[in-house]
This record gives C-alpha cells, structure tokens and sequence, in this order.
C-alpha cells in the first residue's frame, strides 16, 4: 500500500543543477528516514544522501558541498538539490524510505522506481 514516486530527473550540461523530489504515499504511520541512492551502468547501488526524522543529515563524499538532501513531512516527500552536476553523478536516482505503515507496525525499508539523470554536454 506504501508507494514512492520520484519525479525531477532530465538531462543537464555539466555545471548544471536539478532538483529531485520522492512523495511516499499510502497507509504510511510515520517516517523515519528518507534518502536517494543512484546506480550507473556498470556499478553497485550507492547510498547519495540521507535525512532522518530528526533531520540530520549525511552525504555521501562524492556529492558533497553540491548536493543538498531536504524534506517536507507535512507532505512526507524528500528533495534532492543537486548542483554543480558532473558527467560522474550520471545515474538512476532511487529513493527509499525507512517507515511504518497501518500494515506494518515494524518499521520496513521502501524503494522508488527511480528516475534518471544524465550529465552531458
């Protein structure tokens, strides 16, 4: 019943600049933490950036200083500033969410279906 849906992914010159967003809807009870990861062609899944309930904050070394991970938890969605982009930040983008929901009273790991984001002149 939970969903994850990002939106904001393009295709930018490098030095460019988008902004990502994910809105987790459903049966959702409270959200404990959300974040992107991005996955190249090639490469594992890594973690970009992650905010908590609380809103601290962690990104990963690559992206930091140029990408800024915020959320809205009136409107349970997580926002992904992403500046100064390089040819390397190339990817699909993933959110995830850790929650509990009406269905689930321990809290369970979400994904999104991605969105992707192409640095290129």
């Amino acid at each position: 019943q939970v969903q994850l849906v990002e939106s904001g992914g393009g295709l930018v010159q490098p030095g460019g600049s988008l902004r990502l967003s994910c809105a987790a809807s459903g049966s959702i009870v409270s959200i404990y933490a959300m974040g992107w990861y991005r996955q190249a062609p090639g490469k594992q899944r890594e973690l970009v950036a992650v905010i908590t309930r609380g809103g601290s904050t962690n990104c990963a070394d690559s992206v930091k200083g140029r990408f800024t991970i915020s959320r809205d938890n009136a409107k349970n969605t997580v926002y992904l500033q992403m500046n100064s982009l390089k040819p390397e930040d190339t990817a699909v983008y993933y959110c995830n969410a850790e929650l509990s929901s009406v269905s689930t009273i321990s809290r369970a790991v979400y994904w999104g279906q991605g969105t992707q984001v192409t640095v290129s002149s």
